[in-house]
C-alpha cells in the first residue's frame, strides 16, 4: 500500500509539472502573438495657429528644426535651442555658433533638397521675408511651417513667447518675455519723460532708404526716445535729400555689425552731393547702434538701449560727446556691405520684390 501511494504521488507530481510546462508555453505563445499585432503608435501631431493665420499641423515633440530668417534662428538660440537646430540660411550670423549649421541656402530661394535631407519637424518662416512658394513647396513635401509676423516691439515679444510654446520651450518663452520687458520698463523711467528726438534712420544710403512709421524698426526708435521724421505708409520708403533737408532730423541713425569701431564711411557720407545741407551730417551728429535693431527677435532691446544711451547721454548720468572728432570717431555710420538681417537692404527688398509671385505668406 505505501508503495502504490509513493508511486501515486509521483504520477500526480509529474502530471503537475507538465501542465505548468504546457501553460507556460501557451502563455508565452499568446504574449509573443499579441505583441506582434499590436500596430506601432502613430505620430502625435499638435494643431497650432501661425501669425499668418494658417492652421499648421507640427510633430510633437519638436526635435529638429530649420529656420529660414536670422531673427528666428537668433530667437532659437535664446530659448536654449540651439540643439535641436539642423539648419539655417547663409545669412544666419548671429550668435556666431550658428554659422557652424548646415546652411539651405538663402531666405527668399533656399534649397528644398537640403531642407528635406535634414528631416525637420518643423521650417521656420517669416511671413515678410520668405516667400509664399516656399511655403507651399514644404507643404508639398509634407513638411509643416511656422510663420512669424511681428510688427512692433510688443509684439516682438509675444511672438518670441509664441514661438517657444510651439517648439515646446514655454518655460524660456515666458522668462525671456519677462526680461525684454523689465528691460524696456527700466529703459522709459530714464527716459519717458523727455521729448524725443528727430532722427533719420539710415537703412541705406545710395539711394536714401529709411523705415515706415509701420515697422518694428520704427517702433524701437520711439521706445528708445526717438522719432523717425520719415511720416510713411510704405515700410522701405525712399526719400530724397531735398526732402532730408527739409526735416532737418537732430540725428543720423545707421545699424552695423560693428557699432564700437570708426569707419572712413563718415568722411564720403559728408562730401556725397546734397547731404552738406543736412545738419546732422555737417555736425556728424550720427547715432551707430547694433543690426540687432534690424530683427525682430529678443536682442533688439540692447540695440533700443544702445541707441537711448546715445540720443539721451544725461538721462545715464553720462557725459554728452560734444568733440567733433570723437564723435566721427565713435559714431561713424557704417560701410555699405551686404545686409545679412531678414528683410532690410534694398538689395533684398529689390530681389524679393521681382521673383514673380514673391509675396508674403498668405493666410
Amino acid at each position: 500500500m505505501r508503495f502504490l501511494k509513493e508511486f501515486a504521488s509521483q504520477r500526480f507530481r509529474i502530471a503537475l509539472c507538465g501542465a505548468i510546462a504546457i501553460l507556460l508555453s501557451w502563455a508565452a505563445t499568446t504574449c509573443a502573438q499579441s505583441g506582434s499585432s499590436i500596430p506601432a503608435a502613430p505620430p502625435v501631431f499638435r494643431e497650432v495657429t501661425d501669425e499668418a493665420g494658417r492652421t499648421v499641423r507640427i510633430p510633437q515633440p519638436v526635435r529638429r528644426i530649420v529656420s529660414l530668417a536670422p531673427s528666428l534662428t537668433e530667437t532659437v538660440y535664446a530659448l536654449g535651442l540651439e540643439d535641436h537646430l539642423v539648419g539655417d540660411t547663409d545669412y544666419c550670423d548671429y550668435p556666431p555658433e550658428a554659422q557652424k549649421k548646415t546652411k539651405v541656402g538663402g531666405g527668399i530661394n533656399p534649397s528644398l533638397e537640403e531642407i528635406a535631407s535634414l528631416h525637420p519637424d518643423i521650417v521656420l518662416v517669416t511671413k515678410k521675408f520668405n516667400r509664399l512658394e516656399t511655403v507651399h513647396a514644404l507643404e508639398t513635401l509634407g513638411i509643416s511651417s511656422y510663420a512669424t509676423d511681428p510688427h512692433t516691439v510688443d509684439e516682438i515679444i509675444a511672438s518670441s513667447k509664441r514661438l517657444a510654446d510651439v517648439l515646446g520651450a514655454p518655460e524660456a518663452g515666458a522668462s525671456i518675455a519677462e526680461v525684454m520687458q523689465q528691460h524696456l520698463s527700466n529703459l522709459q523711467e530714464h527716459i519717458g519723460a523727455l521729448p524725443p528726438k528727430r532722427v533719420l534712420f539710415v537703412v541705406w544710403s545710395q539711394p536714401l532708404i529709411s523705415v515706415g512709421k509701420g515697422t518694428f524698426i520704427a517702433d524701437a526708435l520711439r521706445r528708445a526716445g526717438a522719432v523717425s521724421v520719415v511720416d510713411s505708409e510704405q515700410d522701405w520708403p525712399q526719400v530724397s535729400l531735398e526732402e532730408v533737408a527739409r526735416l532737418q532730423p537732430d540725428f543720423l541713425v545707421f545699424a552695423d555689425s560693428h557699432s564700437d569701431s570708426a569707419s572712413p564711411a563718415v568722411q564720403a557720407l559728408a562730401t556725397l552731393p546734397g547731404w552738406s545741407i543736412v545738419d546732422a551730417v555737417g555736425h556728424r551728429r550720427f547715432a551707430v547702434i547694433s543690426e540687432a535693431v534690424n530683427r525682430p527677435a529678443p536682442r533688439i532691446v540692447s540695440a533700443i538701449e544702445d541707441l537711448a544711451r546715445q540720443l539721451h547721454p544725461d538721462a545715464f548720468g553720462e557725459k554728452p560727446k560734444n568733440s567733433k572728432g570723437k564723435m566721427e570717431k565713435e559714431n561713424s555710420p557704417p560701410s555699405q556691405r551686404r545686409a545679412s538681417h531678414d528683410s532690410y537692404s534694398p538689395h533684398a527688398l529689390e530681389g524679393y520684390l521681382t521673383i514673380p509671385g514673391g509675396q508674403a505668406c498668405a493666410h
